[in-house]
């Protein structure tokens, strides 16, 4: 099936809806008192979601919690979501050794390039016990498939003709260094980490402008393979001490 026009009227969102899948996981592992680092944390264009859960999932500031952005975009600097943001360069973190009780992150994976040092990075202001939690899409799905086909600096228009409401500024050039179980793998290994991804098939919003073909694509999602879904729902764990 395509979108679900019945769960739409109940709430407006599906079952297969990728934020809320996402953050309610989230959410389930956060403390009230949680250090949290937004991972290219951009504008905060979820705050323009007209769906009020997805809002206010997205929305992780708690009055004991402090949740800090970075991003090489000085437009975080802009995000109302933050209590914190960093433009930095590289993504060298200007933060100490074991900051952060999470990482989270969403649509940014697959814009990383040079994957090894931002995954150490990561890993360095992480706390033990701490979670690196993200959504982003899979190598092997339709999505980034087909993303791969269409050169970077068309990306912008294509997104925009299947996407009409998704605007030009929040389209980058992807790389997909960091968008598979085995890359994930190779980058926090299970010496340190423990793996909990999994693929998800979520909502198909890539072609809201057919819905014919949203309706295949949306039947058929449920009978690809889970290491050929769309998505990948991130949450790695960093070891404790023993």
């Amino acid at each position: 099936m395509g979108l679900d026009r019945r769960e739409l009227h109940a709430g407006g969102y599906t079952r297969n809806d990728g934020a809320v899948e996402f953050y309610t996981r989230v959410h389930a592992l956060l403390s009230p008192t949680s250090v949290i680092l937004e991972f290219g944390a951009g504008r905060g264009a979820v705050v323009e979601d007209p769906v009020a859960i997805r809002r206010h999932l997205a929305d992780l500031r708690a009055p004991q919690r402090r949740v800090v952005g970075v991003d090489i975009d000085p437009v975080v600097t802009t995000n109302p979501l933050l209590d914190e943001a960093h433009v930095v360069d590289g993504w060298a973190l200007p933060f100490p050794d074991r900051t952060f009780d999470a990482v989270v992150s969403v649509s940014a994976l697959e814009h990383v390039r040079d994957a090894a040092p931002v995954a150490a990075e990561l890993d360095r202001v992480l706390k033990p016990g701490g979670w690196i939690c993200a959504v982003t899409p899979n190598r092997h799905g339709y999505i980034a498939v087909g993303a791969r086909l269409v050169p970077n600096r068309w990306h912008s228009a294509v997104v925009g003709r299947l996407q009409p409401g998704r605007e030009a500024r929040d389209v980058f050039p992807t790389a997909y260094r960091m968008n598979s179980g085995k890359a994930l793998g190779r980058l926090f290994p299970s010496s340190r980490f423990d793996h909990f991804t999994y693929g998800f098939n979520v909502d198909p919003v890539y072609f809201q402008r057919s819905r014919p073909l949203a309706s295949i694509v949306g039947y058929l999602g449920p009978l690809v393979p889970e290491r050929l879904a769309p998505v990948l729902m991130v949450f790695i764990r960093k070891h404790e001490p023993a």
